[in-house]
């Protein structure tokens, strides 16, 4: 069985300490490989050094993460532009999207910036990994003008409805990532992720957030992304080796840049 997380930041310094163990710890539950969606300029540094301890296992993308924007938001773009320029394999363009959960201070510079970087997304020709927090018209009206241009990603750790889940599964080349909320307790989840095509849907941990049940509450890891493949197995009524299978195929046909 292989499998892959499509979205940790193992590059936090929560692992500073135990990075190894945590790389061992996937490895011996079947995780392959890592996708590790950047959040601003500050961590582009010890991801890409990840990249480099543990080639073909972790796997680099490049964004500014919504909650990250601030006013000088298209000067931060621009130097990141650059890396896109020099040729490094970045495998996607992410954490990138919209965030009003907490703060609407930069609402129209957040749109701003995540339309850049779906431009560079067509451009450089990587998928996008998308973070969207009460934001979802937002998410769908800036979205739309690229819906005949072959824009394309994940939308990262879903936790809508299933009128919500149709809207952006109307955008033809996206797939949906879960993740641990899936195991909670009191999660909608299941109910909806039965109306999802199995073949749109990729695994993820957000590692080290949103712990699956039973370490809910604690760090989440890679390894952890088994309690969410076991879950997501039992809402689709398939065996778990199909349920890992499909989404791994799913992942690489979504990010071809993670086959190297």
């Amino acid at each position: 069985m292989r499998i892959i997380d499509t979205h940790a930041h193992l590059f936090d310094e929560v692992f500073a300490e135990d990075l190894e163990e945590v790389v061992s710890r996937a490895l011996q539950n079947d995780v392959e490989k890592v996708f590790l969606p950047n959040i601003d300029e500050t961590t582009i540094t010890s991801m890409l050094e990840l990249c480099t301890r543990f080639p073909g296992f972790f796997h680099p993308m490049l964004g500014l993460h919504p909650t990250e924007v601030r006013a000088d938001y298209g000067e931060v773009l621009g130097r990141m532009e650059a890396l896109l320029q020099a040729g490094h394999s970045f495998i996607g363009i992410g954490e990138v999207g919209l965030d009003y959960y907490w703060d609407r201070t930069y609402y129209k510079e957040q749109q701003e910036a995540f339309r850049c970087q779906v431009e560079w997304s067509l451009s450089y020709g990587l998928p996008l990994m998308i973070h969207s927090r009460s934001a979802q018209k937002e998410l769908v009206d800036l979205l739309t003008p690229f819906r005949t241009r072959g824009v394309a990603g994940v939308f990262h750790s879903f936790g809508g409805t299933v009128e919500e889940a149709r809207e952006l599964l109307s955008f033809e080349g996206f797939m949906i990532g879960i993740n641990g909320v899936l195991t909670f307790k009191k999660s909608a989840l299941p109910e909806v992720l039965r109306q999802i095509p199995i073949e749109r849907v990729v695994l993820e941990t957000d590692a080290p957030y949103l712990s699956p049940v039973p370490h809910r509450g604690k760090r989440n890891e890679s390894a952890y992304i088994r309690h969410t493949l076991v879950k997501v197995a039992e809402v689709y009524g398939l065996p778990v080796e199909t349920v890992a299978e499909q989404t791994y195929e799913n992942a690489l046909k979504m990010y071809p840049g993670a086959r190297k």
